[in-house]
């Protein structure tokens, strides 16, 4: 392993191996880069996308598929105020043209109190859906008399909206990362020039990251959907900048200490490269570790993000240096770094932190401990769950629909549940859902597969789809039905979907995250060579992740507004930030400068923050606040601090420890002595 990472670092610094390099990644962005753009081809839009694996509401849709060739999804218009009849007639026969053939468009649906009409129409989830919901509001905006109110929801105007957070993702994702890296690369370098050179590092990264994903997806079945295909971008991005800000730090202070730019990459790139690899490798098996989970939609984000971690890596210990060392020191200008002169500071405010730690370690670390262990309190009382209108920060248009079908309509009108049962039982299942409490009506007409065998039921709840009311009904419709003996009866619909995702939401929390502390201990130890310290390493890691979960609490409580946290956050906040944690961990072993990548990775994150889904702005507050903990206070402070004040035995039973040992214990030189305390806290 150590003589292939020596071949590697030596191309990417080499007089020729620069020039191969830059030439195969140019080839590979040339020959590959139109398969890139076809990523969008092979994401999952479908329902049981987000769903978890087996639960009855995704067979229910699987079942579904088979009473028609092309499956549909209705959308819901509502009309509401005077003078709305002429309009709902005239929208329904021009609305007529986007039904697929074999479906009916609804006759316009009076309330009860006389106040709104309400038309669904079934669309073909394999044309175009959110095209057609944009054509939809387009018509019934068109020419609406004075006084009346259109709104076009259900279920796939719901799902547009929700696809619509994540249109211009990428380019978004792209401009912020930019300015952010741009920023931090002027303060630290002050260089108008060496900024664009991580950048168009990320570029090819991101390039490889979405053409390895599209082919894997194609060919072997790799799960993609729209949230891990944004997600991914950020990742590439964040982790990307973040390895090119490290590397860059040490190439910056080789180029102090040799002539030759060329072994001063080498060097650089032979130090740090372990601890990169190392690092990459961690965070990729952390997000692995989501393979496990139930959720369909937190598989894809696992795998697919490790992809995205891999595909960086490749890209900045490759692509990277040779682009530096192609350009040469002037990159650096103004302030070019020369061979002889010193390579830093001597006190800087980073020393100056060191340096009052190592006086006092164990107070340093106590106090650390109670910071982060006050914020992590507020973490008690999170309140999970969102309401279909609590999901975006503003409101959409089927957000709107929604409340006014629940204002003149029983709530779950335009979103019934389904039940999927035997033909020759539908009756009894059909008189055992009336019963339920909770139901508003069985609809009379049922539709029947090709061959005669299955049946669907259409079953209006009383309550809003997303309340814990429709839930608790669900779970009773479900009770009902089961005991029809030979039905094989099967519940589905929305409100059976959100409950399946979250019953599936707490057992993957019991589930995936011990198995992402399990596989993160097993790495640290094999990589320190030692048990202590990998212990209180991830001690620290899940400390910082209670503390940044009670932070972003009382953020969302108090500044945000938000109502609570979606059901997915907790797992994959976990996941990212033991991942990322234990990511600086590694660096801080190997005492590798670590604070403006931690802004960077943090700042990428918090991209999501300003996206109208509340779920994409939670995970990038949650991660950002996570790393910003992680960078400032934990390994800046309390993993130093507990190192220092254990001394030899934070690395037992390793070679470290014994090392020290033989040395005299804490004598000049150990991992605890003075001086030893002073260059733990150098950079790198």
């Amino acid at each position: 392993m150590r003589a292939l990472l020596k071949r590697v670092t030596r191309a990417p610094g080499g007089r020729r191996g620069k020039w191969l390099v830059l030439a195969a990644w140019l080839i590979v962005a040339v020959a590959l880069g139109p398969l890139a753009g076809k990523l969008g081809e092979v994401e999952d839009t479908s329902a049981n996308a987000f769903l978890p694996r087996g639960a009855e509401s995704a067979r229910v849709n699987t079942e579904l598929e088979k009473f028609r060739t092309d499956p549909v999804m209705p959308a819901v218009v509502v009309y509401t105020g005077e003078g709305a009849e002429a309009k709902a007639a005239a929208d329904r026969t021009v609305f007529a043209q986007f039904v697929p053939a074999g479906e009916e468009i609804s006759r316009p649906v009076p309330s009860d109190d006389g106040k709104a009409l309400m038309i669904v129409v079934p669309l073909d989830t394999e044309d175009d859906l959110t095209g057609r919901i944009d054509e939809l509001r387009e018509i019934a905006g068109a020419n609406a008399p004075p006084g009346v109110d259109i709104e076009v929801g259900g279920p796939a105007g719901s799902l547009t909206d929700q696809v619509a957070v994540f249109d211009g993702l990428d380019s978004t994702l792209l401009v912020a990362t930019a300015l952010v890296v741009a920023v931090l690369l002027l303060i630290t370098y002050r260089s108008p020039i060496l900024w664009l050179l991580p950048l168009l590092s990320v570029g090819f990264a991101a390039v490889l990251t979405q053409v390895t994903t599209y082919l894997l997806a194609k060919h072997a079945g790799l799960p993609v959907d729209p949230q891990s295909a944004g997600v991914l971008m950020v990742l590439v991005f964040g982790v990307g900048t973040d390895y090119a800000l490290l590397l860059i730090a040490r190439y910056r202070e080789e180029l102090h200490r040799h002539a030759d730019r060329h072994e001063a990459m080498r060097i650089a790139l032979g130090r740090s490269g372990p601890a990169i690899l190392a690092s990459a490798g961690t965070v990729a098996v952390g997000l692995a570790c989501l393979a496990f989970a139930d959720i369909n939609s937190s598989r894809s984000l696992g795998l697919v993000g490790a992809i995205g971690v891999i595909c960086g890596l490749l890209a900045m210990v490759t692509v990277l240096p040779a682009l530096l060392v192609i350009t040469g020191r002037w990159v650096f200008w103004p302030f070019v770094p020369r061979h002889g002169t010193p390579a830093r500071k001597a006190r800087t405010v980073w020393s100056r932190i060191g340096t009052a730690v190592a006086r006092r370690p164990r107070w340093s670390w106590m106090m650390s401990v109670a910071a982060t262990g006050v914020l992590a309190l507020s973490a008690a009382g999170i309140n999970l769950g969102l309401t279909q209108a609590e999901m975006f920060q503003d409101k959409p248009e089927s957000v709107v629909a929604q409340e006014r079908i629940s204002a003149h309509y029983p709530s779950g009108a335009s979103d019934p549940a389904k039940i999927v049962t035997s033909t020759s039982q539908a009756a009894e299942v059909r008189a055992a859902a009336a019963t339920v409490d909770g139901v508003a009506r069985v609809e009379k007409a049922a539709d029947h597969t090709p061959d005669g065998e299955l049946t669907t039921l259409s079953v209006v709840l009383a309550d809003a789809p997303d309340s814990q009311a429709a839930k608790d009904t669900i779970d009773e419709l479900r009770d009902a039905v089961h005991k029809v003996s030979g039905s094989g009866a099967l519940v589905g619909g929305t409100t059976a979907q959100t409950l399946d995702t979250q019953r599936a939401a707490d057992r993957d929390l019991t589930t995936v995250i011990p198995i992402v502390l399990l596989v993160v201990l097993g790495v640290l130890i094999w990589l320190l060579r030692a048990l202590v310290a990998p212990l209180l390493l991830l001690a620290t890691v899940v400390l910082s992740y209670f503390a940044a979960l009670g932070a972003s609490n009382l953020l969302f409580e108090h500044v945000l507004g938000f109502a609570g946290f979606d059901w997915s956050i907790p797992l994959m906040g976990f996941v990212f930030l033991v991942a990322l944690g234990i990511d600086y961990n590694i660096f801080l072993m190997h005492r590798v400068k670590e604070e403006a990548a931690g802004i960077v990775l943090a700042a990428t994150f918090a991209v999501f923050a300003g996206l109208p889904l509340v779920t994409t702005a939670q995970m990038g507050v949650l991660v950002g606040i996570g790393v910003l903990l992680d960078t400032f206070l934990v390994r800046t402070v309390l993993v130093p601090a507990l190192a220092l004040d254990l001394g030899r035995w934070f690395w037992w039973p390793g070679k470290l420890f014994h090392r020290s040992a033989d040395r005299g214990g804490d004598a000049e030189g150990s991992p605890a002595s003075p001086s030893a305390r002073d260059r733990a806290h150098e950079p790198a």
